[in-house]
């Protein structure tokens, strides 16, 4: 063990404890790792920026676009009436089966994460006219997004990278449905989990009663200045009638300084008095407009001065990747930069007793704002949220172009399928005919390619060589194989899925895959074995980080809209992680030995 072998190992430990306390954004995490590789010699210039040149991660870009076209031509809104149905008789497990199949069959050929993007704002919209609690819905639809993308090549982003992978290290890349005979039987047991044993582990904070809305974690807090306007100062909180309020509750009083709370009913309101308001998004809106009581970060905020016909209330989902986290409302210049006004956060269930203007924000929180009705079309493809959801729906494009976003993507299918060309050459001749069309515009193009996952994807690659050139890869599998091995092939396909699974759940599962691919690679060549059932058994892994909300980007999405604290996944995500490993083993095992 050499110093190039313990200079690596240094760098991916500290780059892991860096990425799981989210010290900074991930790509400039991972990047900053292959160059600290790239100066102590343990890679080339070539090996270091082979993966921006990589067919998988070329390939990922041109489906960025295919999916735009499928999602932009408005395919997913028409289909939303038969995923979540008009009638509210049916049990729970028949109305998570009619949602989870068909996302998990069209995560299968399409990114999923812009599927849930598409099918947030619509579920919660359902689970609030069905009367349903939204938590009972939410992971599930994220998991069965990934459990889909899974079953085919162009199903996940992982997938595409072990496929670039396998080509620069001289080897046949997977097919599209190389992977269909491991990951759908695995997708078919975790949609049977989430169906019958998910309900029994999920949370239901469904907001019934003022006493569920004290004690639930979907809810909002504003804070709201009583200024010389208000009528009712002098009086107190039940003859203000601000005791029994629909769908809000008043929880703590800020005066002089001194925090009051409980807020009794008997507790006197001051001029000057900072109420704070815990509640739905549509009450707390209904709240702003009684006349003296003013938001307090924006004092120049006043509902009825803005016409209702222009100005929209929507729920943001900060991204991880937006220059917003880290910076408190006010430094953030929230108003200028988007032209919306905050009304109140959500945070994952916390409480937040600060005043919104003071509020640090950070990944994952959702913002209730009131912006112009333009917001919509010129921030929903920023990398700056990961949802917007609206009161109306996105326009959609003429039939036509639904017709020929589906045929395009059969086509591509077809034409790598039968291998008259690569994938990455019917992926680009796809992305041509949705351009030529107009099914996709320039703009859309250039907006759905997130450059940020294609930085650390390209990156990884990097550090992947890194770790096969120190030795680590060696050493790792070495260590495998001898604890493994004592219980045969099976304790070596175990042990290579727990390590990947493990490692997904903490930082991003396209980095993983990366990262344990040489590893994988020399588990193989020591034992002088077929690599290809163990590469499998890392794309199935590598997909599996159902623990965490932060490990996959479904996750973050449904965090907030869901309502859920972060041992909500692991409840229900442990299970099902054990669930799809021992699926996945027995699949493995039972194809290829």
């Amino acid at each position: 063990m050499n110093f190039q072998f313990w200079y690596t190992l240094a760098i991916i430990l500290i780059m892991t404890i860096v990425l799981l306390k989210e010290w900074f954004e991930t790509e400039l995490t991972i990047l900053s790792a292959l160059f600290l590789l790239l100066i102590g010699n343990v890679v080339t210039v070539n090996e270091a920026f082979a993966g921006f040149s990589n067919e998988g991660m070329l390939t990922i870009a041109f489906l960025f676009i295919v999916a735009a076209g499928l999602n932009n031509s408005g395919l997913m809104s028409s289909l939303q009436g038969y995923l979540f149905g008009r009638k509210n008789q049916t049990a729970l497990s028949r109305k998570l089966a009619r949602i989870v199949f068909p996302v998990s069959g069209i995560s299968a050929f399409i990114n999923n994460t812009p599927v849930v993007a598409l099918l947030i704002p619509a579920l919660k919209s359902w689970t609030d006219r069905m009367d349903l609690s939204p938590s009972k819905f939410f992971i599930p639809l994220s998991y069965a997004a990934m459990l889909g993308g899974m079953c085919t090549l162009i199903g996940t982003s992982t997938n595409l990278i072990i496929y670039g992978l396998m080509e620069q290290s001289g080897m046949r890349g997977m097919g599209m449905f190389e992977i269909t005979k491991i990951g759908l039987p695995v997708a078919i047991g975790g949609l049977l989990f989430l169906i019958f044993i998910g309900p029994k582990l999920l949370p239901d904070r469904k907001v019934a009663s003022m006493r569920a809305l004290q004690e639930n974690t979907r809810e909002f807090v504003v804070a709201l200045k009583v200024t010389s306007k208000y009528k009712d100062i002098g009086k107190t909180i039940e003859q203000a009638g601000l005791r029994h309020l629909k769908g809000l509750f008043l929880f703590q009083i800020e005066r002089d300084g001194k925090i009051i709370a409980p807020a009794r009913p008997d507790e006197r309101i001051h001029l000057g008095d900072r109420l704070f308001f815990t509640g739905l998004p549509k009450t707390i809106l209904e709240l702003q407009k009684t006349p003296g009581l003013q938001v307090i970060h924006d004092a120049k905020l006043d509902l009825k001065k803005y016409d209702s016909s222009q100005i929209r209330p929507y729920e943001v989902v900060i991204s991880d990747s937006s220059p917003l986290v880290g910076r408190n409302v006010r430094e953030s210049k929230f108003r200028e930069k988007y032209d919306a006004v905050i009304i109140a956060i959500h945070r994952n269930g916390e409480r937040i007793q600060k005043k919104i203007g003071d509020i640090v924000l950070r990944s994952g929180d959702t913002l209730l704002i009131l912006a112009n009705k333009d917001f919509i079309k010129k921030w929903y493809y920023s990398r700056d949220f990961l949802l917007i959801s609206q009161s109306d729906r996105v326009p959609s494009k003429p039939l036509k172009n639904q017709i020929i976003a589906v045929s395009t993507l059969v086509l591509m299918v077809v034409l790598f399928v039968l291998r008259l060309m690569p994938i990455i050459v019917a992926a680009g001749i796809a992305v041509m005919i949705l351009l030529l069309t107009k099914t996709v515009t320039l703009e859309e193009a250039r907006e759905s390619v997130d450059f940020r996952v294609l930085i650390i994807i390209a990156s990884a690659f990097g550090i992947a060589a890194g770790i096969k050139n120190s030795g680590v890869a060696q050493v790792l599998a070495h260590y495998i194989i001898q604890w493994g091995s004592v219980f045969g092939t099976v304790g070596i396909i175990t042990g290579i899925f727990l390590i990947t699974s493990g490692y997904a759940n903490i930082i991003t599962n396209n980095a993983t895959a990366a990262l344990v691919f040489p590893v994988v690679l020399a588990v193989t060549t020591q034992l002088h074995v077929d690599p290809q059932p163990f590469i499998l058994t890392l794309a199935i892994a590598a997909s599996s980080s159902f623990a965490t909300p932060i490990s996959y980007q479904t996750n973050v999405m449904v965090y907030g809209p869901g309502g859920y604290r972060f041992k909500d996944f692991l409840r229900i995500g442990l299970p099902m992680t054990v669930v799809v490993t021992v699926i996945a083993i027995v699949m493995v095992y039972w194809v290829y030995f």
